[in-house]
């Protein structure tokens, strides 16, 4: 049975149905951004892009891969969400945003399909799945694929992906059952610190982990250099997932010591602890959640 469709991006022509996909002809002759501009159904894209001044990596020499919402994706965000991003004090917002539909490499859609994350310029990871026949990009259906550009190479979403946009401590609050470590944060004056660019990444101890320690007389201001000690103890400079941690593998942490990675069969533990719940994204790095309060041989 052969299958005609009309693709909703005007400049790509003949495309052919592949995992319920349309798929355009592999023909690189401009820039991901000239393509867009071309297009005619990226106008809003190309109009943040420029407003950010991603426009111009995008148009030089470069290996990309754009996860590309049409307009019709950006249309159907919240009414005034996209004007309000446009705004100049939320541009790093907006920025932030569209990196997060950005890999610094070329993948076309056979390596896409073959992932199960992929990291993006923005730091964080989209998530790579197939729903039944509809490959997705997070919750975004990938409806068109393959545009190959002079720099890279555009794959079309339905809808325009969303990053977690809050730091450390307000995803930790938002998360909830860490009123012991945020607390003990701000008492230690790290807050600012781990709400900062980082990265970081926090093997982040529960309420109930932190149960078993006098915490309040740790919150005691004669005690705070030892409450400083512990809390950068569960620290590591830059942003590491799951999958990177290896068996025996050492980790130096902010207040310059180090932590031992072990693993058994599929469990991940540091300093003997388990991690009961990994990767939990934020703008500014990764929190791991432990059932135990890490203290530091020098405590």
């Amino acid at each position: 049975m052969r299958f005609q469709f009309h693709s909703v991006l005007g400049a790509v022509s003949a495309p052919i149905l592949a995992l319920g996909l349309l798929v355009a002809p592999l023909q690189a002759q401009t820039s991901i951004v000239q393509t867009a501009v071309a297009n005619g159904n990226f106008t809003t894209l190309v109009t943040a892009l420029q407003a950010t001044g991603l426009d111009v990596p995008l148009s030089g020499p470069g290996t990309f891969t754009v996860f590309a919402p049409t307009d019709a994706a950006f249309a159907a965000l919240p009414p005034g969400a996209l004007q309000d991003l446009l705004l100049q004090r939320n541009l790093p917002t907006l920025s932030s945003i569209l990196t997060y539909h950005v890999a610094g490499q070329t993948l076309n859609s056979t390596q896409v399909l073959a992932l199960t994350t992929i990291d993006t310029l923005n730091g964080q990871r989209v998530d790579v799945s197939l729903v039944g026949a509809q490959p997705k990009i997070d919750s975004a259906n990938l409806i068109i694929t393959d545009i190959v550009c002079t720099n890279g190479i555009i794959h079309v979403l339905d809808a325009v992906l969303s990053p977690n946009l809050n730091n450390i401590p307000q995803t930790a609050a938002a998360v909830g059952g860490f009123n012991t470590l945020l607390t003990a944060v701000t008492a230690a004056s790290l807050a600012t610190t781990l709400s900062g660019p980082g990265p970081f990444t926090v093997f982040a101890p529960t309420d109930t982990a932190f149960s078993t320690l006098p915490v309040n007389r740790l919150l005691l201001p004669v005690n705070i250099p030892r409450l400083v000690n512990i809390l950068t103890y569960h620290v590591v400079p830059g942003r590491i997932y799951a999958d990177q941690l290896s068996n025996n593998q050492v980790l130096s942490t902010v207040n310059g010591q180090t932590l031992l990675v072990t693993k058994v069969g599929n469990q991940t533990f540091v300093n003997g602890v388990l991690i009961a719940a990994a990767d939990v994204e934020t703008s500014n790095g990764n929190i791991h959640v432990i059932g135990s309060v890490l203290l530091p041989p020098i405590f």
